[in-house]
């Protein structure tokens, strides 16, 4: 009579896998909806920006974009706008939020009494908070840098 002792190695195992394929399906939907959204966040409006080499200021979700182009014409996001019809178009882009951060854009041919022009329209109306944007991570005179970026925020007062 042979007497058999059963070890605890010897029962059968159940083979635990990990099922990948739900987090790869999430994944690649998530892909195609940032794919399909990235293009839409941005302007399209051609403009030579000065650059600078300070930290960015992180950028909000929906940025109201206001763009004074080479020929001192105004564009809004990317619908060109008159002087006389910022104030609406402003009222309109923000939701009447007039605490509403502005991202000022300009052709660095624009000059300095053309973006002090804007920003008095801007101020008389009602929206105090401006940004200026600029090219980050290139000094004058060097190769673009691929990011545009807000600088340091100026508040009008």
């Amino acid at each position: 009579m042979a007497i058999h002792i059963r070890h605890a190695d010897e029962s059968p195992h159940e083979a635990s896998e990990i099922n990948v394929t739900p987090f790869i399906d999430v994944m690649l939907v998530l892909l195609v909806i940032f794919m399909v959204t990235a293009p839409l966040t941005t302007v399209n409006v051609p403009v030579d920006l000065p650059s600078s080499t300070e930290k960015p200021t992180p950028r909000p979700d929906a940025p109201v974009f206001l763009t004074v182009k080479a020929d001192h014409n105004l564009a809004l996001g990317e619908d060109d706008i008159t002087m006389d019809g910022l104030a609406a178009a402003l009222e309109t882009a923000s939701r009447g939020n007039k605490n509403e951060r502005v991202f000022l854009r300009a052709d660095r041919t624009v000059d300095y009494g053309t973006l002090m022009g804007v920003m008095d329209r801007l101020r008389a109306a009602g929206y105090l908070k401006v940004a200026l944007v600029n090219l980050q991570g290139r000094e004058e005179g060097h190769a673009p840098a691929a990011a545009m970026v807000p600088s340091d925020i100026v508040s009008a007062p």
